[in-house]
């Protein structure tokens, strides 16, 4: 008889599995498939979480126990009846994130159909060197871009190698006009103030054959905008919105002026005229590395709830 020694295994068990994302059973929505979906495929801001030099509390542990539901802003859209799928954002985790909206859409394709691009802040479009002649050297991907965004990745470097060796191929947008994706989605950029250094920044109106989501990830506060952001709320089924920090003191004293989002606190006051099932809508999503929605067992994250609203994670799914 043999015996086995379970400690010598152990470690090559550890290796073997850490580096697999383990999802709660919560995280994972119920809803039967559907046809045409949305799947949450990141909720972190740009930067990550644990973000580069963050000896904080909210990163300490993560550097040696990653947390790999976390990944930057992003989401898929799913067409099952066209059997097309699309990636909403180009983030640092678009290895990950194709991998993952590949296998919940059932593509034969290694690649998404399209790629949707809302600016040019890094956790939004430097996925997009995946694409190039060091990793995948793809073949024209189809990229949708409104008119800066896409001059800028045209006549810069190392974007415009994308664009001449055909790795991908540029679709221009237009503002608040309708853009076929397929025989039954449709999208319609918005054109939101955000800081512009290098593009305009819009969020999407994704409409489906059922159901409509909006999705705005970054926008300086709701009061700039030309549109009333509630009224925007009543109109759609699914709204994921900006919610890099929960309030002005999450970050100690740095001056918030200089990297303007709404707070969650804010937003609370702005969305209380809403009805219980406009709120419902409501899904928070980008949070900063420091955003206490991070964390399921936070006070905050509770009150998110208790208030009638939603705070999305990586995996969600929602039928359109």
């Amino acid at each position: 008889m043999r015996v086995f020694n379970i400690m010598l295994w152990l470690p090559i068990l550890f290796w073997t599995c850490q580096d697999i994302p383990v999802v709660s059973t919560s995280q994972i929505s119920s809803q039967p498939q559907s046809e045409f979906e949305i799947i949450v495929l990141g909720t972190v801001q740009d930067a990550g979480s644990p973000q580069i030099g963050c000896q904080k509390e909210c990163c300490k542990k993560l550097w040696d126990y990653p947390d790999h539901t976390r990944k930057v802003t992003s989401i898929g859209i799913i067409d099952r009846r066209s059997k097309k799928n699309f990636l909403v954002e180009a983030t640092p985790d678009i290895k990950t994130q194709t991998r993952v909206l590949q296998n919940e859409s059932d593509s034969p394709n290694a690649l998404p159909d399209g790629i949707l691009l809302t600016h040019a802040h890094i956790g939004h479009y430097i996925g997009l060197l995946q694409l190039g002649k060091e990793a995948y050297g793809a073949n024209n991907v189809n990229v949708f871009a409104m008119p800066k965004m896409s001059t800028f990745l045209t006549q810069n470097g190392p974007w415009d190698q994308l664009v001449a060796l055909n790795n991908i191929s540029i679709n221009p947008l237009t503002q608040d006009s309708i853009t076929q994706l397929t025989a039954d989605i449709s999208i319609v950029p918005l054109v939101v103030p955000h800081r512009d250094e290098y593009s305009e920044t819009v969020g999407y109106k994704i409409v489906g054959p059922n159901k409509t989501a909006l999705f705005i990830p970054d926008i300086d506060k709701w009061d700039l905008w030309g549109k009333d952001i509630n009224e925007e709320i009543s109109q759609v089924d699914y709204a994921f919105l900006d919610a890099s920090f929960y309030d002005g003191d999450e970050l100690g004293g740095r001056d918030m002026s200089s990297i303007p989002h709404p707070f969650i606190v804010e937003s609370f006051e702005k969305f209380d005229s809403l009805s219980i099932s406009d709120k419902s809508k409501v899904h928070f999503i980008h949070f900063n590395h420091t955003n206490p929605l991070l964390r399921q067992d936070s006070k905050e994250y509770k009150l998110v709830n208790a208030k009638g609203y939603n705070v999305a994670h990586f995996r969600q799914k929602l039928s359109i």
